[in-house]
């Protein structure tokens, strides 16, 4: 184990990872199920599907299966001027069951270069119609990804930081949890103007600004408002879409529908890197002319990739099955039940829940001491050391596991939790006598 993480440290650079303090990495050797195997032996559940992208377990055979039998028939295929069975059978599979509207399918590579395809169709749509737009409404706090438009439409924060100068201007209204729903109407209304080119959000959960969650009907009346000055929607659904929510896309749970979608993450349960945009025929008819400079220049080489394609099939299958319904089902309400009993434990406070994705936030305002002004670092240990794999998000913990987690392993999972709990009010005097919320 020494050995490789060693290596490891001479050659690579890890993401979001400051490389002069972090310990050395984790080798893991193999992957089942929810489970994760290090070089050492030990064995991690992984409760955050991977940086969520697994939807049905590690290294499933299903998948497997398929992706081999593409792999002995055709790896890639330029896709500009040509196309392929995965490809088309994919778009034509998966349009049917996104919210109505959804008619056209782009592919590209992951999530963020799917925010910037839906980026780059609703600017180029109102270019092309000559009545071009420039302002994009997003929340505050919201994340779309680490490329530059992607990163334009987030909310500024340390992450942007160095690269502000550099980003296009983008209005904010308040994210719409309970409390700031009145705000962040009257916001939209003092921003809308017919300037205004899309209105981006993560719908229902906004995933790295913390697991903040809203209600649909509050999206819905913004969703109302922009549409009536005729902005754009685009649902960012990389992290929302196939399951997560309870519904197979959170967009699902809104009575108003996107125009364009951005898809990635579990597309493919994990198995490979593949993004999809998804738009009305409006927009695709935009660029339809004999004028080539209405075409969308965008692409690349990987684009639609044959095994990307067959992996999101076959992961598609899975998802699509009764089993896998009835283990969403059965997790959401495991979380249910959980998130009462975390509601009456000392050091926790906001904890919220929707489908299969549970969050809190670790209650460390009143503490006495500096180690624990580092919550995120030691919540991480101490679980790895439970055998469960999460990634606090400074001081919120959440679960967000395969669809394939036993009863058995969530009970660990929550167990885990249970003891971070107990660990750090022991160890933070403030927190004994806190009362529960």
């Amino acid at each position: 184990m020494g050995e490789l993480a060693e290596r490891d440290k001479a050659v690579i650079w890890h993401p979001f990872t400051q490389m002069q303090t972090a310990p050395l990495p984790i080798p893991i050797v193999r992957g089942q199920g929810t489970l994760l195997f290090s070089a050492d032996g030990t064995t991690y559940i992984d409760a955050v599907s991977s940086w969520w992208v697994n939807t049905h377990g590690h290294s499933h055979p299903y998948i497997a299966e398929k992706v081999a039998k593409q792999l002995h028939t055709l790896e890639h295929v330029i896709f500009a001027g040509f196309t392929h069975q995965p490809a088309v059978q994919l778009a034509e599979r998966l349009l049917p069951i996104l919210p109505d509207h959804q008619k056209k399918v782009f592919y590209s590579d992951n999530g963020s270069t799917a925010v910037e395809v839906a980026l780059k169709m609703a600017f180029q749509y109102w270019h092309n119609v000559g009545k071009p737009r420039r302002k994009v409404i997003a929340l505050e706090d919201a994340y779309h990804g680490d490329t530059f438009g992607a990163m334009a439409v987030s909310g500024r924060s340390a992450f942007t930081a160095p690269y502000v100068p550099f980003l296009f201007d983008v209005e904010y209204i308040p994210t719409p949890v309970p409390g700031q729903e009145q705000a962040a109407l009257d916001q939209m209304q003092a921003l809308l103007s017919d300037d205004v080119a899309a209105f981006i959000f993560e719908p229902l959960i906004q995933g790295a600004g913390g697991m903040v969650m809203y209600r649909p009907e509050i999206l819905s009346q913004l969703i109302e408002m922009a549409r009536s000055h005729g902005a754009l929607i685009i649902a960012d659904e990389v992290m929302t879409g196939f399951g997560r929510t309870g519904k197979l896309f959170a967009s699902h749970h809104l009575s108003h529908q996107p125009d364009l979608m951005s898809l990635s993450k579990g597309l493919t349960g994990g198995t490979m890197a593949l993004g999809v945009t998804t738009c009305t025929n409006a927009i695709y008819d935009a660029f339809k002319s004999e004028d080539k400079y209405k075409t969308l220049f965008h692409g690349h080489s990987f684009t639609a990739n044959p095994l990307a394609c067959t992996a999101a099939l076959a992961s598609l299958d899975l998802l699509l099955s009764d089993e896998t319904q009835a283990s969403i089902q059965r997790i959401s309400q495991r979380h249910v039940v959980f998130a009462e009993q975390l509601g009456h434990k000392p050091g926790v406070k906001n904890v919220r829940q929707r489908g299969t994705i549970l969050a809190f936030d670790l209650d460390t305002d009143g503490q006495t001491s500096s180690y624990f002004s580092n919550i995120r670092d030691i919540a991480y240990q101490f679980l790895l050391e439970q055998g469960v794999l999460m990634r606090p998000l400074g001081n919120v913990l959440y679960i967000l596991p395969p669809y394939c987690i036993t009863d058995e392993e969530l009970t660990t999972v929550y167990s885990a939790i249970d003891k971070l709990l107990h660990y750090i009010t022991q160890n933070d005097p403030s927190l004994r006598d806190s009362s529960p919320n």
